[in-house]
């Protein structure tokens, strides 16, 4: 039981043996005390006032002196300000929960329950690489799932890959056009960078085309639609449509050159699945249910045979599910595939990592769904999340202007490199345990900036600044665990010695933080929100940085505050470790 609960536990508990009356937690508030009053918790009693029919003060103190009396092991002092009753925990409680947790790698996760969630996300193009908008997503629905898994569910990491369509096509008449039978293999370019080479040179052709048809007085619209590259890849489509052999051959040899890259990244920047879904496997699922709807006078058809849906009544607009040739669009596959995940799996809870940009389509889906009366109706959530931009602005696949995965996660890597040997620590270490070093450092500064910010929110991501040994940052973090994994190996804590029963207030800062860990993971979990993560860990880095400062462990004054210190300090490398793993990041021993 966590301090907070204790608390709430005891002042209940208080309130109805003093008052003769039933009290709730709703009944009252618990804040932590502010850093200019004196105590640890401050319970808040103006909305007893009405009930009990005395004022602030006199309630505060017959509730002060009660904890105190009947609860020594949780309460030590009490004082009253201006109608707030604050609490000071006793150090007898802190120093058994320390006793009892400093060596606990488990420490902050909870016990399994019965609830299953499916995390979706990455969501790739097979005619391009990774990027850096593309990182943020599988940075975000790695940790969600780690952290609800932490939180007791059983998680199921999912994506749909979208490997049919137009922008495929494109890359595909790209290649029969300029690529002169070279693969991958034969140029040595990783598989996914080269079939996006592909994508944006349709890009330069196409544009080029359009212009030479308005050079030659075509309006600008018609010539968008009339270019023959354009033409020859609706063509295209319609025969990958249709089955033709000899495209269906393409576009599997061009997919496979994607997944071996795709499948390079997503190890190096440690995102897996336990079930892949791809499109060309999905987009037909939805039309049974969209043919129900129409039985059930939820969808309509129209004139000219598509069907749609009618949302103006519910503040949306009307949303087309099938064409008239009877083909059908995103929404009706996301429906199917939202069947699907159920039947297969009978998920409780199933979350989407997918840009802002797509909120409307999101609540579509689930009004949809609800007005369908599908089971899985309420249980689907849109974890929407903000654009990742560079100093320089906005990104484009299509124009070559975006940063991709592979390049960015090099790029950290040397950063990380410069940066470390300029704090010249690593002179003992091997060729390779400097490689991985570097690697660990530049992927975490990289995760970590990514994931410090609340996803709702947009961000501008700047490689210099994210890898900062000072900031807040991930090798600031790294840096303090090294530091005290550092401490440990050269002074082991010797377990059947005491600690001594009083904490100096840094001591008691680090302590009543580490506390905090479980309900910061529950509130991760409740929000799908990883930076609540990021800036806890950070907090206790930095506070055991100014511990490390101002008290020193191996020199401490006594052996019982020696002892203390080494069970504070690895207690704060295992949450570190632990509120780390939980954003997919790895922490060096040595750096």
């Amino acid at each position: 039981m966590s301090i907070l609960n204790s608390l709430q536990k005891s002042t209940i508990e208080s309130l109805q043996v003093l008052y003769h009356q039933t009290f709730s937690e709703k009944d009252f508030q618990v804040n932590q005390t502010k850093p200019e009053f004196e105590g640890d918790y401050t319970v808040v009693m103006f909305s007893l006032v009405k009930s009990l029919k005395l004022s602030p003060e006199v309630i505060g103190n017959q509730l002060g002196e009660h904890l105190i009396k009947t609860y020594p092991e949780i309460f030590s002092a009490y004082n009253i300000i201006k109608g707030f009753l604050n609490l000071t925990i006793a150090d007898d409680y802190w120093m058994n929960f320390l006793q009892q947790h400093y060596n606990d790698i488990c420490f902050g996760k909870q016990a399994m329950n019965n609830k299953k969630v499916m995390v979706e996300y990455s969501s790739p193009n097979t005619n391009k690489p990774l990027h850096l908008g593309h990182l943020r997503n599988n940075f975000l629905g790695w940790s969600v799932a780690e952290i609800l898994g932490a939180n007791g569910n059983t998680v199921l990491k999912s994506c749909i890959v979208n490997d049919r369509g137009i922008h495929i096509c494109k890359s595909m008449i790209a290649w029969q056009l300029f690529g002169n039978g070279d693969t991958p293999q034969s140029t040595g370019i990783k598989g996914d960078h080269f079939v996006g080479d592909f994508y944006v040179k349709f890009n330069d052709e196409y544009k080029k085309q359009v212009k030479e048809l308005v050079a030659n007085g075509m309006a600008e619209p018609e010539a968008e639609k009339e270019a023959p590259i354009m033409k020859a890849t609706q063509q295209m489509l319609q025969d990958w449509e249709a089955g033709k052999p000899d495209v269906i051959e393409l576009w599997k040899k061009m997919n496979g050159w994607v997944y071996e890259g795709f499948d390079v990244t997503y190890k190096r920047i440690g995102s897996d699945f336990d079930k892949m879904y791809y499109e060309s496997n999905t987009y037909l699922l939805g039309k049974d249910i969209v043919q129900q709807g129409l039985e059930k006078n939820i969808f309509i058809r129209k004139e000219d045979g598509s069907v749609w849906i009618d949302l103006t009544a519910d503040g949306l607009d009307e949303k087309l599910v099938l064409r008239k040739d009877g083909t059908s669009v995103y929404i009706t596959q996301d429906i199917g595939l939202a069947q699907q995940k159920y039947d297969e799996y009978k998920i409780d809870k199933s979350i989407h990592v997918i840009g802002d940009e797509q909120n409307y389509h999101m609540k579509v889906l689930q009004l949809i769904c609800k007005k369908m009366g599908l089971p899985y109706a309420d249980d689907i959530h849109h974890l929407s999340y903000g654009m990742v931009e560079l100093p320089t602005g906005k990104m484009k696949s299509r124009e070559g202007t975006v940063v991709d995965a592979d390049d960015l996660v090099d790029e950290m890597e040397k950063e990380a490199a410069a940066k470390t040997e300029e704090l010249g620590k690593v002179k003992d270490f091997s060729e390779d345990e400097l490689k991985a070093l570097y690697h660990t450092i530049g992927l975490g500064a990289l995760k970590f900036y990514l994931l410090r910010v609340d996803p709702k929110k947009k961000m501008i991501f700047n490689p210099e600044e994210s890898i900062d040994f000072h900031g807040f940052t991930g090798p600031f973090i790294q840096f303090n665990h090294a530091r005290i994994s550092s401490v440990l190996r050269k002074n082991p804590i010797n377990n059947d010695h005491t600690t001594g029963n009083s904490f100096l207030p840094l001591e008691k800062e680090l302590i009543v933080l580490l506390e905090k860990y479980p309900s910061v993971i529950k509130q991760a979990g409740d929000e799908l929100n990883p930076s609540a993560i990021a800036i806890y860990v950070y907090t206790i880095a930095k506070t055991f940085s100014s511990f490390y400062t101002e008290h020193s462990i191996a020199n401490a004054e006594s052996e019982e505050k020696k002892q203390l210190r080494l069970k504070l300090a690895n207690m704060t490398a295992i949450v570190i470790k632990s509120g780390m793993q939980l954003l997919g990041i790895n922490v060096p021993d040595r750096m």
